[in-house]
This record gives structure tokens, C-alpha cells and sequence, in this order.
């Protein structure tokens, strides 16, 4: 018999061993991305795994976002680009949708998401392909892995190098949002507070690294990297007015893909998601990485409908333009109250 059990401490051992060896599961299916949705934005979790003879077979991370402007909602994940159940049999799988299910009857909550990666559920509703991911191999040897970067790309970090940026790798979070919160402010997009970055890092103390261009000694750009099984992921990042004269972003993307692929042993390079008609996502095609549509499945509840939370709807527009002309440092100040509701 499949039972379903509340994730505790004493099990985040052997749930992360699971993760680790399911090839389906992703480095945001991993327990420590519980506390991380706790202390850092206050949404309650729901983390469930199943388990069979003693042993898990299945997980499913699960948060509850709930704000007053951005709705009512049971996520997995939050503040991550995959989720789901992930599980080692039907049976398990069954088991996990099901409790997730009743979850969301038995708190009233409005909808239910699963961000998956390859595949819709079976029978549930999807949201239309607007959020892609970019992967593709590396090979861990830097001429190799140059030449496959198309040619144009493949000058830019050039002229990044021969602008004499050089760059470092630590753990700094703290430089890093430093550079992050400007560039979201510049798009018009309430910033993830520091406060964020560093539980990160306290969450994933091994799997997680700081990328820093230099130009003169001044950070020029940055990205939040993690590491998982043979990947990297680099997932936070943005640069400085003067990165994009510099090339201080190619050179920034190539110094963590020859970084993983020498010094960490990394294979996949997983670009991470953007929205299709961004430039972030053309930035990435240009990169010659193919656009992988990502499967947002759902489930509403009788008579709710699904909040459309996005930049790209229309009754944003106004407050995108309205935050733009924010002083910077009342941004930071209130950003972070406000994109809690925004995973």
C-alpha cells in the first residue's frame, strides 16, 4: 500500500536521495526549497511524499501562495521553473496528484499548478506556452564548447574579453543583488529582496555559486548559479547600464558554462525559463540553445478562474511604467513585499 506522508526534517534526507536518483526530478524538487518559500516570503508549504514497504517513492513540493493582489493559489513549485509529483511508480504518482487534489478542496483554495517540464498531466488544463526553457549539453571543454556558441555570440564574448573584463566566482549574494536589484527596476519589476538571495545560499551551501564580471574592478554583472547532479542552472542574474557596451553579458553566461564544465564536471547547461517575445528569450535563441515549451497544467476549483499574473497582461502595463520612475531605493524597499505574490 502507497501512504502519503507530511514531509518533516527527518525525512529530508531521504526525499533529497530520491530526487537525486530520479531521473525525472530537478534540483527544485529538492527539501530544502520548503524553508526557503517559508522564511523567505511566509507562504505556508504542503511538501508530501509517498511511501511504500518503508521506502519513498514519490514527493510532491507543493506551496500555498496567498496575497491580497495576486490571488489565491496551491503551486509546485513557486519561485522555481519545474514541479510536480515526481514518482518511481503509477501507483505513487496516482496517489500524490490525488492527495493534491484533495488538498485543494479542503482549503477552499481557488486552483492548483503543476510546472512540468516535458509533459502535461493527463487531463488537467494548461496554460498557454507562454513561459519556455532553454537546455542543452556542454561538453566541459572550453575550445569545444566556444565553437558551438553561434558566431555572432560567439564574438561578443570576445569583445567582452578583449575589454579586459575579467571574472570571479564566490558567494557573494550580497554584490550580486546589488547588480540584480538595478536591472529588474530598469524593466519596471519589483526586485526579490537580499534577504532572498542569502537564504539561498544558506539553503544550498554547496550547490550554489556567485558569477561576478569585472570591468576595472567594478562589478559590471552578475548571476546566481546552482548546481545539480551534472547541471548548471544559472538562475538570478542581470547587469549594470554600462554591461551591454561592454558585452559584460555573453562574457558573464560563457565564464559560468567554462566554470561548470571544467571545474564542477557540468554537462547540461540549463539557461532557465523566459517568456516568449522577451529579450531574455531571444538573447537565449541567439545563444543557439532551442526554446522548450513548458507545460503549466492546472485545476480550478468549481466557479474560480485562473489568475493571469504576468507582465505581459495589459492592466500591468500602467503599473510596469509607474515603478520605473520609483527611486531605487524606495523600490527595493517595497519590492519585496510585493513579488512574494508573484512566483
Amino acid at each position: 500500500m502507497v501512504r502519503i506522508r507530511e514531509l518533516d526534517d527527518g525525512a529530508s534526507a531521504a526525499w533529497d536521495d530520491f530526487v537525486h536518483r530520479t531521473p525525472d526530478a530537478t534540483f527544485f524538487h529538492l527539501s530544502p526549497w520548503r524553508q526557503v518559500i517559508e522564511r523567505a516570503f511566509g507562504h505556508r508549504t504542503h511538501y508530501a511524499y509517498a511511501e511504500q514497504d518503508g521506502a519513498i517513492v514519490g514527493v510532491l513540493p507543493l506551496a500555498r501562495m496567498k496575497t491580497l493582489l495576486f490571488g489565491d493559489a496551491l503551486i509546485s513549485t513557486p519561485f522555481c521553473v519545474y514541479g510536480g509529483p515526481v514518482a518511481a511508480t503509477p501507483q505513487a504518482a496516482a496517489a500524490l496528484e490525488s492527495h493534491a487534489m484533495d488538498l485543494m478542496r479542503r482549503t477552499g483554495v481557488p486552483s492548483l499548478e503543476f510546472r512540468r517540464r516535458d509533459a502535461a498531466d493527463e487531463g488537467w488544463a494548461e496554460r498557454p506556452a507562454l513561459h519556455h526553457t532553454f537546455r542543452r549539453a556542454i561538453t566541459g571543454d572550453a575550445e569545444a564548447d566556444m565553437k558551438a556558441i553561434p558566431r555572432k555570440q560567439r564574438a561578443m564574448v570576445r569583445k567582452g574579453i578583449s575589454n579586459g573584463l575579467t571574472s570571479v566566482s564566490d558567494r557573494d549574494t550580497r554584490r550580486l543583488h546589488h547588480v540584480y536589484a538595478r536591472m529588474v527596476h530598469a524593466l519596471g519589476t519589483p526586485v526579490f529582496s537580499e534577504k532572498y538571495f542569502r537564504i539561498l545560499g544558506e539553503a544550498f551551501p554547496d550547490q550554489h555559486d556567485v558569477t561576478t564580471v569585472l570591468h576595472e574592478d567594478r562589478p559590471v554583472a552578475a548571476v546566481l548559479n546552482f548546481h545539480f547532479r551534472d547541471e548548471v542552472l544559472p538562475y538570478y542574474g542581470g547587469g549594470t547600464p554600462q554591461a551591454r557596451g561592454l558585452a559584460a553579458n555573453d562574457f558573464l553566461y560563457w565564464e559560468v558554462m567554462r566554470r561548470a564544465g571544467a571545474e564542477r564536471g557540468a554537462r547540461m547547461f540549463d539557461f532557465g525559463r523566459s517568456k516568449a517575445g522577451t529579450g531574455a528569450f531571444d538573447f537565449k535563441r541567439n545563444w543557439g540553445f532551442e526554446a522548450q515549451p513548458l507545460h503549466y497544467c492546472y485545476q480550478l476549483r468549481q466557479g474560480a478562474t485562473l489568475a493571469e499574473n504576468n507582465p505581459a497582461n495589459p492592466k500591468f502595463k500602467l503599473m510596469i511604467a509607474a515603478w520605473r520612475r520609483l527611486p531605487l531605493q524606495v523600490a527595493n524597499l517595497i519590492g519585496p513585499q510585493i513579488v512574494r505574490g508573484l512566483g
